[in-house]
């Protein structure tokens, strides 16, 4: 594994979001959703794609806090522009389970 400074790590924007609106990405080639993430005043709105679907159906994360990159450029996934990262863990099988907070926190809050 190799080792980063503490000055690289924080190059790396990571912030707590509320996911708005979420719909299935049926043109995806891996099964995905479409998340929209609000990210509070500062940074506001944006939209990603993942491939959770083997434990998330869109109408159960609208309300739900995820951690996401927010500062890579975005990127063109099919005909669907993701302007950030979400962030998740793989289950026993590989799936990704989404990581967040514990407790409600304000939108927009940077990870340390």
């Amino acid at each position: 594994m190799a080792e980063i400074s503490f000055d690289d790590f924080l190059k790396v924007d990571i912030r707590v979001g509320t996911v708005t609106h979420a719909e299935p990405y049926p043109e995806a080639r891996k099964p995905a959703l479409k998340l929209w993430v609000d990210f509070g005043a500062e940074i506001g709105e944006r939209k990603t794609s993942a491939q959770i679907t083997a434990h998330y159906d869109p109408g159960v994360l609208i309300g739900k806090q995820v951690l996401a990159v927010v500062n890579f450029p975005p990127r063109q996934i099919g005909k669907f522009r993701s302007e950030v990262l979400v962030l998740g863990l793989p289950d026993a099988t590989g799936e990704i389970v989404l990581i967040g907070p514990d407790e409600r926190v304000p939108n927009g809050g940077r990870m340390h």
